[in-house]
């Protein structure tokens, strides 16, 4: 079934209610769905291209746009904005749309017209006329296995790939997260991720839309004024990234009884410190809840909830799917045992556009309980307990051999993120002759604190095995993160290979 007709159903039950609240204006669902109509009929005269591109604030506009991407039959690519011109150019050109949804002010943003490529036609919401009755049509009756997105990968390591999402995917994701999470359309969702992040997109838009709950949206991520729409609207749901939740400690006047309504608090994209989880729950009264997911597996697979949670667990799989943990030989591990994660399951993508080889390289079928089952490989190592609780231990790409010894950046930063002075700590390996490779740290300090290298490398020889000790430790005043707040690793290899 495409996620558009059960969505479109609940636009019409649910036409009277508040869809939107974002920096400019309010929707209901009755706006959202009529503005949808007004947007596929310009599509339909401005291209006959497969793929539609949507470049767009966080905010209402998003899924009107999206919406009428869909109703035309069509793909959706969310663009993302933070890209650099050329990052960007790639992306549009990879993805073959000749038409993107925007608007004058992100434009503006971008730096102008000439930030995107002359050969593509804009369609800017901010220039039509959405007066009037709709112009109606039957919706697209897309398929299960038809894709409903395409999304891009931050790029954190090489181009950025596009994942192909089906309709299927979408809405296999949204029912088991809702079921995972008891939500319910009386829940308020606060969305401060981008829209053209993978969470941002089926976490805080899809599902919202799926069950008629009322979103507030801000395009920008200032901690003084996420306080302010907390105390507004009371929301029941947030999703952010570590960064963030770290970053609303620094707000002076903000209580815990700014943050009472506060139901699910969700953290995922990176680890969560202690220092961070430890700190909000004592300050204001909220246990964050780790989560996990990629945007290759819809994202989320993976959750904490206020009735199943455990610290430094990203919770049991959502309904429907399938976690295992494997050696080196795909053979799948007891419980406890540490090993790459494989996810199955109807939230697993079709597969990367127009890259059928790295896709091949991704997939794998493994021997389990139930026969041969089709999976995706994650590339992260973990584990699960007895209780189906799984529990992120590292990244297979990122860990390093340090003297014949498996070393994972994680357990290093986590030590030295407990160390009062560090902000923040990331970890990369060095190429070392005589072991192989040797851990290279790199930290932000925080404000009024003192960076003393000796001191922070006996902070961790107290707390590590001597191998995983860094052999550097380097100041950085910020970490290079993407746009949803992930160290981007590469970025500190470069400064360690260009020595």
């Amino acid at each position: 079934m495409s996620i558009l007709l059960p969505i479109l159903r609940t636009i019409l039950h649910a036409r009277k209610r508040p869809a939107v609240v974002d920096d400019q204006r309010s929707y209901s669902y009755a706006k959202l769905g009529g503005g949808s109509l007004f947007i596929a009929e310009k599509i339909d005269a401005m291209t006959d291209k497969p793929n539609v591109g949507i470049l767009l604030p966080t905010g209402g506009a998003f899924p009107m746009a999206l919406l009428g991407v869909w109703m035309t039959g069509r793909i959706g690519v969310p663009l993302n904005y933070l890209l650099k011109k050329e990052e960007l150019a790639y992306v549009i050109a990879d993805s073959g749309v000749d038409t993107i949804i925007t608007a004058g002010p992100m434009l503006e943003h971008l730096g102008g017209r000439e930030a995107l490529p002359e050969d593509v036609e804009l369609l800017m919401l901010d220039h039509m006329d959405f007066s009037g009755f709709p112009p109606l049509r039957w919706p697209s009756r897309a398929k299960e296995r038809d894709v409903a997105v395409i999304l891009y990968t931050s790029g954190t390591s090489g181009r950025p790939k596009g994942v192909m999402l089906t309709h299927g995917n979408l809405l296999a994701e949204a029912r088991a997260g809702i079921e995972h999470a008891a939500i319910t359309r009386a829940d308020v969702f606060l969305g401060v991720l981008p829209q053209f992040h993978s969470f941002g997109l089926s976490v805080l838009t899809v599902i919202p839309l799926l069950i008629g709950a009322k979103v507030v949206y801000s395009a920008r991520f200032v901690p003084r004024r996420i306080v302010q729409l907390i105390r507004e609207h009371r929301p029941d749901i947030m999703m952010g990234v570590p960064s963030m939740y770290g970053a609303l400690l620094s707000v002076k006047d903000a209580a815990p009884e700014d943050f009472t309504s506060i139901r699910m608090a969700i953290s995922g994209g990176e680890p969560l410190s202690d220092a961070v989880f430890e700190q909000f729950r004592e300050r204001f009264g909220v246990r964050l809840l780790e989560g996990y997911g990629l945007t290759e597996t819809s994202p989320g697979t993976n959750w904490c909830t206020p009735a199943r949670w455990r610290r430094h667990s990203v919770g049991t799989a959502l309904p429907g799917v399938r976690i295992v943990i494997v050696d080196d030989q795909d053979r799948i591990l007891p419980p406890d045992g540490e090993g790459e994660i494989l996810i199955g399951g109807p939230v697993v993508m079709k597969g990367y556009y127009n890259l059928p080889d790295q896709t091949a390289q991704v997939m794998t079928t493994v021997i389990t309980d139930n026969g041969p089952l089709r999976f995706f490989r994650t590339g992260d190592i973990g584990k699960l307990d007895e209780d189906g609780f799984l529990y992120i231990t590292g990244r297979k790409k990122e860990m390093m051999i340090v003297g014949g010894e498996n070393v994972f950046p994680r357990e290093i930063e986590e030590i030295l993120a407990q160390h009062p002075s560090v902000k923040a700590a990331a970890v990369v390996g060095k190429h070392d002759p005589m072991r192989g490779e040797t851990p290279v740290a790199f930290v932000e300090i925080e404000e009024g604190g003192a960076f003393d290298e000796a001191a922070l490398r006996t902070w961790c020889r107290d707390r590590l095995a001597a191998y995983k000790v860094p052999r550097e430790v380097r100041r950085i005043d910020t970490l290079p993160r993407n746009p949803t707040g992930k160290v981007m690793r590469r970025e500190l290899m470069k400064m360690v290979e260009q020595e």
